[in-house]
């Protein structure tokens, strides 16, 4: 990695009162959320999946594109999809969610991808369990981390590098960790990581590293760029902060009744109206879901679906039913997981990072 001379997209936070700029809108074009009305799907189509990509997406040929295992091993690895792709294969339902998922709705704003709440999507994907490849290369009994690096290729904060994020050995050697080449019965899309990317179920989307190209073990903690300066939980600038890891409690609610054009206020009508959502957390199972139909001032239970034990890893449904009545509301749901509630008010850090603050919907009710 290699710092520019000069950069002018260092980190920073928005001035008061600062709109969003075009920095910002053309990531926005570029990265794009899961509509809020797909909750309604337990698996996300591809096309409504969230997406977000760090640089370019690399043209990689799966064909002659090969995982290179290296480092603290005592046997290297190189390795085409098509020889992974005949190794032992699982298929598991694991939802995903980016570490910058309501950034946007931090004040003051951090200054990057202005995610709301959308940055989420839970699919089926396809691949091999990374462990025993690990094991196979023989694994140096001093091991610490283990590095993946993509085939994406960019400048961070003045740092050109390769993507790449270190996980802990005990992580990498989960056995739902996999190597992953499908998505939802088809080859992974371009956008998604083809032809080969890493899943670590429970984690925020900066693990799941695309394009993968390397693993190297390491016998001391890594300290490349995106694990020890981004994805950092900090508020000063200067100080090394917590690094972003699990998945914290969320629940979103479907958007009911239709919505303005502009404001995406939603309108329904007076009486008997079902709400629908979803919830998750990657660090604890799910136990309790609560809504608010009056802003916040008092919460009542939804009715949460029971624990599926073979999509360990994906969103519970849950429904409310609500007694409409003319006026404007404001609709609020929250998640309780074994460690901890969302919070009504934010955990304001630098980079924006796990805002898992609770959901707030507006709603008119027609006569």
């Amino acid at each position: 990695m290699t710092a520019t001379d000069s950069y002018r997209g260092m980190a920073r936070i928005a001035e008061p009162g600062e709109g969003i700029g075009l920095d910002e809108l053309a990531l926005a074009a570029r990265n794009h959320g899961m509509p809020l009305e797909a909750l309604r799907y337990d698996v996300t189509p591809p096309g409504l999946h969230y997406v977000l990509t760090h640089y370019d997406i690399p043209a990689v040929d799966a064909g002659s594109s090969r995982l290179e295992v290296g480092g603290a091993v005592e046997r290297p690895l190189s390795l085409g999809v098509d020889e992974l792709m005949r190794r032992p294969t699982v298929t598991s339902r694991v939802l995903l969610e980016c570490a910058g998922n309501g950034r946007a709705r931090l004040e003051p704003r951090p200054v990057s991808q202005p995610w709301l709440l959308e940055a989420v999507g839970s699919a089926e994907w396809t691949g091999t369990p990374l462990a025993p490849l690990l094991q196979e290369a023989g694994l140096s009994p001093d091991a610490v981390d283990v590095v993946f690096t993509g085939a994406d290729h960019g400048v961070e904060r003045g740092v050109e590098q390769d993507y790449a994020r270190g996980l802990p050995v005990a992580e990498a050697l989960r056995p739902e960790t996999l190597l992953v080449w499908g998505m939802n019965g088809a080859p992974l899309p371009p956008q998604h990581g083809a032809p080969l990317r890493l899943l670590v179920p429970g984690w925020y989307g900066m693990a799941q590293v695309k394009w993968l190209s390397r693993i190297d073990v390491l016998t001391e903690p890594f300290t490349g760029f995106q694990n020890a300066t981004a994805y950092r939980l900090k508020v000063e600038p200067h100080e090394g902060g917590e690094p972003v890891t699990r998945i914290r409690p969320r629940s979103l609610l479907a958007p009911p009744g239709w919505p303005d054009f502009m404001t995406r206020e939603r309108y329904v009508r007076s009486g008997p109206v079902t709400l629908t959502g979803r919830a998750w957390s990657g660090r604890a199972p799910v136990t309790e879901v609560d809504v608010s139909t009056d802003g916040g001032l008092t919460w009542e239970p939804a009715t949460l679906a029971p624990p599926d034990a073979e999509h360990p890893f994906a969103w519970r449904a849950w429904t409310f039913e609500w007694e409409a009545r003319p006026g404007t509301v404001e609709l609020l749901t929250r998640a309780t997981d074994e460690v901890g509630t969302q919070p009504v008010e934010a955990e304001w850090n630098r980079q924006g990072m796990a805002n898992n603050l609770v959901q707030r919907v507006p709603v008119t009710v027609l006569d």
